[in-house]
């Protein structure tokens, strides 16, 4: 037994060790020496304290990679990985206010680096959902370059792997066959020179998948980057940027085949409004037109562009941060038509319609080439005033569940639908009593109704349906965990136009995502409960809970 222990022991030791010793240089200034033999050095992060800036060098020491960690002072709060493939040396500069974090040479972090040949991604989050997509560790933020190729789903997004808070953004990748179920990929694209990458699309032409996305250096221009292998690795152009402009907020392209005006269209966010380009080769862009001024909601930037025809309507995505309905950030959308050079809206320049009447509900773009002419969209799980605050640390931020959008009318005008898409039918399993931490409830609603889910702690969400007012309410005041945000707390209202006769009501861990069945109202909210509900009251409806396979 002695000799088993032993044994262990050395080949724990042999996969991890503990790193050498820093070179102190000066009072934020220091630098290490990398381990050869071993594939990461695992970082130690402290969330509250103020990032590191770490410029990775080669046996040349010409920089290889630069980022920005939270390197730990004091105490630990978890370990991000970073390759450490031909790196020599890290120079690190801190800045931090050294009267309150003490002398760099005492920092726990220097104690706590470990080289490793691998790195858990074990989930040890009480919060992780387990039917929507999430990183398996750091942070995400928006839905990038999504398409559909060859039976594969494809979903990319702003992605920060060495901390659980927005910074150094590349693009992650994941990939699925039912949009449900989602396989982790390498990094697809990293940044270079002219910045961090930040959002945009991607497009198949022929055998190629082209993407372009913002470099977010001194100023955003837009790049484009080549996949030759299916959307797994990406060459970046020789001819980057291949679009400029004097506007500081200058970016998310969103690039798609227009089979109309035969041409290619590209719109992205300039400030406050859309410009559109077109081309024929996909590299060089001719500026058409901007939309957007005194249309719509402009309580703050506008950003992450969609356009897209659904039956003979086109639809124009606005995200706004801030600006939303409830505070933050949120997805709007206008309704007209597009030549392949303007787009017209046919409502008043003062209708603001929004896609997602919840708090947490930003960032949505479809997918490009969805089979069946389907419309398939995701969006980001959180809202910016307090999406580096939610109590979880191995990762931050999902993504909603898949939804189909459609056009319906109500009065003079027109709006769009949004539904759960079928391949959440697919995974809706069998009835149970009680509501569980994964589950479907279908609310068959007679008239005003109200539904409350609650746990044995007291915590409880209620949600309201008013038929006279054809209003519909969710209230997570007294969700769970409220505390980390003055802005969490709240009552989201919306409007359901006309009457609702059904509601579909999914629950994950942290999230409530509630749709009208027929499509006339979405509403998404982030919860945290110390337990999960497990009981749930109807008053004016019936409940039938379904479990959600995972």
């Amino acid at each position: 037994m002695k000799k088993l222990l032993t044994l262990m022991a050395a080949i724990l030791m042999a996969l991890t060790m503990k790193a050498q010793s820093p070179i102190i240089l000066g009072e934020n200034h220091a630098m290490l020496r990398l381990e050869q033999n071993k594939t990461y050095l695992l970082l130690p992060v402290q969330e509250k304290e103020e990032n590191a800036h770490i410029a990775v060098l080669d046996e040349r020491n010409e920089m290889v990679k630069r980022l920005n960690v939270r390197l730990a002072v004091d105490k630990v709060d978890y370990y991000v990985p970073l390759e450490i493939k031909n790196a020599q040396l890290l120079d690190i500069t801190f800045h931090g206010d050294r009267r309150t974090t003490g002398a760099v040479k005492d920092f726990v972090c220097w104690r706590e680096m470990k080289f490793s040949n691998s790195f858990d991604t074990t989930n040890r989050e009480h919060f992780r959902p387990l039917y929507h997509h999430t990183p398996l560790y750091g942070w995400m933020n928006d839905p990038n370059g999504m398409f559909y190729k060859d039976g594969v789903w494809h979903l990319y997004y702003q992605y920060n792997p060495y901390g659980s808070q927005w910074e150094n953004m590349t693009w992650g990748h994941s990939t699925s066959r039912d949009l449900i179920h989602w396989e982790a990929q390498p990094m697809a694209i990293e940044s270079d020179w002219l910045g961090a990458i930040f959002s945009g699309s991607c497009v198949t032409n022929g055998n190629d998948v082209v993407a372009f996305y913002t470099s977010a250096g001194q100023h955003q221009v837009q790049s484009m980057a080549v996949s030759k292998d299916g959307g797994r690795t990406f060459e970046k152009f020789g001819g980057n940027p291949v679009l400029t402009s004097d506007v500081p907020d200058f970016r998310d392209p969103k690039a798609f085949w227009n089979e109309e005006a035969k041409v290619w269209n590209l719109i992205l966010a300039a400030g406050q409004e859309m410009r559109i380009y077109s081309s024929k080769d996909l590299k060089a862009w001719k500026y058409e037109s901007s939309f957007g001024k005194e249309y719509g909601n402009h309580g703050g930037v506008w950003e992450c562009p969609d356009l897209f025809k659904i039956s003979n309507k086109w639809v124009l995505i606005c995200n706004i941060n801030p600006g939303g309905p409830f505070g933050g950030s949120a997805t709007q959308y206008f309704v007209g038509d597009f030549d392949g050079k303007n787009f017209t809206c046919e409502s008043m320049p003062k209708v603001t319609k929004w896609l997602d009447y919840g708090k947490d509900h930003y960032a949505t773009v479809s997918f490009y080439n969805a089979p069946d002419n389907r419309r398939v969209v995701l969006a980001w799980m959180s809202n910016w005033q307090y999406a580096n605050q939610v109590p979880t640390k191995q990762f931050r931020s999902a993504n909603s569940i898949p939804r189909d959008l459609g056009i319906f009318t109500h009065g003079e005008e027109t709006y769009v639908s949004v539904v759960p898409s079928k391949e959440m039918l697919a995974v809706r399993g069998q009835k149970i009593k009680k509501p569980t931490v994964s589950c479907e409830i279908v609310v068959d609603v007679k008239g005003s109704s109200e539904i409350i889910l609650s746990n044995t702690k007291g915590e409880l969400v209620t949600m309201r349906y008013d038929a006279q007012k054809q209003i519909f309410t969710m209230d997570r005041n007294k969700s769970g965990d409220v505390s980390f945000s003055e802005s969490f707390p709240c009552v989201t209202t919306a409007p359901t136009y006309g009457s609702i006769h059904q509601l579909r009501i999914f629950i994950d861990r942290c999230s409530i995502e509630a749709f009208d069945s027929d499509g006339k109202m979405a509403m998404t909210n982030l919860v945290f409960p110390s337990d999960p509900y497990d009981m749930v009251k109807v008053k004016g409806g019936k409940a039938t809970i379904y479990q959600i396979e995972h």
